[in-house]
């Protein structure tokens, strides 16, 4: 158990923050699209967003949580270094927070000030995400070019959240909103694969290790899937764009899909470019874990938590499938 325990809440943590990315990726996706939209339409995605979007941000919460929890070591070294960007993110978050609540309620004058914000809390917190993940990625390091691919995943991940947003969309609205979405997810497409092939090509080069375990041989050859997956999702999201039809007659959900796929494939190759890192180079998951006694203890909350956010996510989404409906605060 000593050896698995690690491992367990590594993987847990791992899938908690994947579905934060596939969830929350797509509501931080529609805060950014909201001022290429009229008012009408405005209401429209958020109305799209309403009774999901606070629900997805308890999954990066679990996640940080079972890093504390679980390799509290590690904990304090990442939240140390990362401890601007963790600001910012927050500060981003709190203000979609308030901006989703005082939009309508602080009245007609107010609403596109209150627009604005929830954009801007929704690109600061998706580009200090970014920011995190390459920083992350390159073990913290603060030298000249790890600052530079950083700011390329901060820029990066937006636009993959942007490519999720348009495909939220294109599963919950109808009509003149639907061809717009249609029309920004093109828009989007380019500037996301340019950012995920640059990505591609700069992470083994700013992290030897992980070019070491990817270029080895016969590994190279065992995790050609996960690039070859990767092009095959971003093909068919192209082709799909191209056919209006199909979107119009109810497959608009398969953009959505796509990307995600584009996200778990990225997860895999994340996985496993980290393993059994849990920061590149420093720190082994056995070497941060907590006491096995401790793992032991908490373990019945992860088996018992895990499984319950999930299914009441499940219940969410269920209830509230369909199309948007009407803008309602009541």
């Amino acid at each position: 158990m000593e050896y698995w325990l690690p491992i367990i809440y590594m993987g847990a943590m791992g899938l908690a923050l994947l579905v934060y990315v596939i969830l929350d990726g797509y509501d931080l996706g529609v805060g950014m699209l909201l001022p290429l939209a009229n008012d009408a339409e405005k209401d429209t995605m958020i109305a799209s967003i309403g009774p999901f979007w606070d629900a997805n941000e308890t999954w990066i919460v679990l996640g940080v949580g079972i890093l504390l929890i679980a390799f509290p070591t590690a904990h304090g070294i990442v939240l140390t270094h990362l401890y601007l960007p963790v600001t910012i993110m927050l500060m981003g978050l709190m203000l979609r927070g308030v901006a989703f609540d005082l939009r309508v309620k602080a009245g007609d004058a107010r609403k596109a000030m209150w627009n604005k914000a929830f954009f801007l809390g929704s690109l600061i917190a998706s580009m200090a995400q970014g920011w995190m993940l390459g920083s992350f990625i390159t073990g913290l390091e603060s030298t000249t070019t790890n600052l530079a691919f950083s700011l390329l995943i901060a820029l990066t991940l937006p636009a993959l959240y942007l490519l999720l947003g348009c495909g939220w969309l294109l599963i919950k609205t109808e009509g003149s909103l639907l061809t717009k979405a249609i029309h920004w997810a093109r828009n989007s497409m380019l500037p996301m694969g340019l950012g995920l092939f640059l990505v591609s090509i700069a992470t083994p080069l700013v992290n030897p290790a992980i070019a070491e375990k990817w270029f080895s041989f016969p590994q190279f050859f065992s995790l050609a899937p996960i690039p070859l997956l990767t092009v095959a999702c971003y093909g068919a999201i192209a082709y799909l764009l191209r056919q209006d039809n199909w979107i119009y007659r109810g497959h608009g959900w398969l953009l959505y899909a796509f990307t995600v796929g584009i996200c778990l494939m990225a997860s895999i190759g994340l996985a496993y470019s980290l393993f059994p890192d849990i920061i590149i180079g420093k720190l082994t998951i056995w070497e941060s874990a907590a006491a096995t006694e401790s793992l032991l203890f908490t373990l019945v909350g992860v088996v018992i938590t895990v499984p319950a956010i999930l299914g009441y996510t499940v219940f969410v989404y269920r209830i509230f499938r369909g199309k948007a409906k009407e803008l309602s605060y009541e």
